[in-house]
């Protein structure tokens, strides 16, 4: 017999939890980063958003208060309200005030988010972002306490997983040929973004394990997808598979709260029914959705519907663009990650010196969070905590010097010749902690993991290659003349 498929209301309770520890994670991001980053003396000034577009454009609360006051503000206030929501506090309430409050609470986590997705420019450029967004306001629309939610929004949390899937296979198997060969997974976990612990060990997996993982991941994201909105158990299987391949992401690598997001994404295809013959949990008596919150769904369906031409053409092109949003708050985006995968790993390590006439010996590395920079270093676990600098940097390493995407590198060493505690504070450590360096430069790498014999031998993880100079040795007063003149003026 097939488990019942009317009941969403544990469904409902599961991804709602979810969905606010991945918000708990996002707003503690922008509390301890972006003012350093995009605030008021960050990386890339907030009075730059304010002046170069309009709150039409991008809309944000800080297109009106563009201070490290509101950033911070907003920040904690999102963090306070992930927590109210984490804890199920609209669930605590009488029955008439539940669907109400919840839709309250989550209206305003989405909102604030908005806001510091759209003033944070480049450091906020993310896929994951504008998925966060999406599933956020159609977490709007879901109710709380005992009635049921509408299976309209049910049904367009599948849709949204759906595209998030198969977008990532399309621009897969349309982006590299190492994808179509079965051979992009032989590089994928020494050359992404920020390798984890794990990432050495499935690198040195067998050639012939890539190959099967590899077709695997097109199976589950070019042809599961479909049993999305299939009957139950099929679209629990496919739930299944969808949240193993990302338990798998997570557990070989850093991909900030993709991975998570996806996964509390997937909740939404089970049932009830499902979940209580798998889970050792039950579901209370509920009631039935209420007749305004139904009919606010079907709203939000004919939007949705019309806002998912563009995404949905985008992502059946054959020049389709991953990561794309078509409105200015994001509602119906498309996606994907990893069109193509490089198949070398460069890295940007950024050396200074007190001394004046520096020999090779006096330069000292900065060491950052995520990057790798020390050979005998393992790779650190941060996901789904999210380091927007670290993911910056792996970027800006593709180049040999820097690009007009780099705007804000010129900025990062102008802050190291300060030795700027805000900017300091997105880095692990740095070799001078009582008075800053009197030259920079930064040096171009390429790594790559140790073999099974290197590894044993030297204790190594890493080993590297000089590649070029990224930067050349500069002072402060270089970097001024250069055309830099205060932080802000960056090039």
């Amino acid at each position: 017999m097939l488990p019942e498929t009317g009941s969403y209301w544990l469904v409902r309770f599961v991804f709602q939890r979810g969905l606010a520890l991945i918000y708990l994670l996002a707003f503690l991001v922008a509390a301890t980063q972006f003012r350093p980053l995009a605030g008021e003396d960050g990386l890339l000034p907030i009075d730059e958003y304010v002046e170069g577009t309009t709150f039409r454009e991008r809309p944000s609360l800080f297109y009106f208060f563009p201070s490290d006051r509101a950033i911070g503000l907003a920040a904690w206030s999102g963090v306070v309200l992930s927590a109210v929501a984490l804890l199920a506090g609209p669930y605590w309430l009488p029955a008439p005030y539940a669907v109400p409050a919840s839709m309250l609470l989550w209206l305003l986590l989405w909102g604030l988010y908005q806001s510091f997705v759209n003033a944070g420019r480049v450091f906020y450029g993310y896929g994951w972002e504008s998925m966060l967004l999406e599933t956020g306001f159609l977490a709007v629309f879901l109710g709380a306490g005992p009635s049921q939610p509408p299976v309209v929004v049910i049904w367009l949390l599948k849709w949204l997983v759906f595209r998030n899937m198969f977008g990532a296979g399309l621009i897969k198997i349309r982006g590299d040929a190492c994808w179509r060969d079965l051979t992009c997974l032989d590089y994928h976990y020494e050359t992404q973004p920020i390798p984890n612990p794990l990432s050495w060990f499935a690198h040195r997996l067998p050639d012939r394990f890539h190959r099967v993982e590899t077709l695997g991941n097109h199976v589950v994201e070019l042809a599961v997808p479909f049993l999305y909105f299939a009957p139950q158990p099929f679209a629990a299987v496919a739930g299944v598979a969808t949240i193993g391949f990302q338990g798998w992401l997570m557990l070989t690598g850093n991909f900030a709260f993709l991975n998570a997001l996806t996964i509390v994404q997937s909740v939404a295809l089970f049932s009830d029914g499902v979940l209580t013959s798998l889970l050792p949990i039950t579901a209370p008596a509920t009631t039935a959705t209420p007749g305004w919150l139904s009919a606010a769904s079907i709203l939000l369906a004919i939007v949705v519907a019309a806002l998912s031409i563009q995404p949905t053409a985008n992502m059946l092109s054959k020049t389709q663009v991953m990561n794309t949003s078509f409105d200015p708050l994001k509602l119906v985006n498309t996606y994907g990650a990893f069109g193509s995968v490089t198949t070398d790993r460069f890295q940007l390590v950024v050396e200074g010196t007190t001394a004046s006439n520096p020999t090779e010996g006096d330069w000292q590395a900065y060491e950052f969070k995520g990057q790798p920079v020390r050979t005998d270093e393992r790779p650190s676990q941060w996901a789904p905590y999210h380091l927007r600098l670290d993911w910056q940097l792996w970027f800006a390493a593709m180049r040999p010097q820097p690009g007009p995407r780099q705007r804000w590198f010129k900025s990062f060493l102008a802050a190291l010749f300060e030795n700027d505690a805000a900017t300091l504070s997105l880095l692990e450590s740095t070799p001078f902690p009582d008075e800053p360096p009197e030259q920079l430069r930064v040096i171009r790498y390429r790594y790559r993991f140790t073999t099974r014999d290197e590894r044993a031998e030297t204790g190594d993880w890493w080993r590297r290659e000089r590649v070029g100079t990224y930067v050349m040795p500069v002072s402060a007063a270089d970097l001024r003349t250069g055309g830099i003149g205060r932080r802000r003026r960056v090039f």
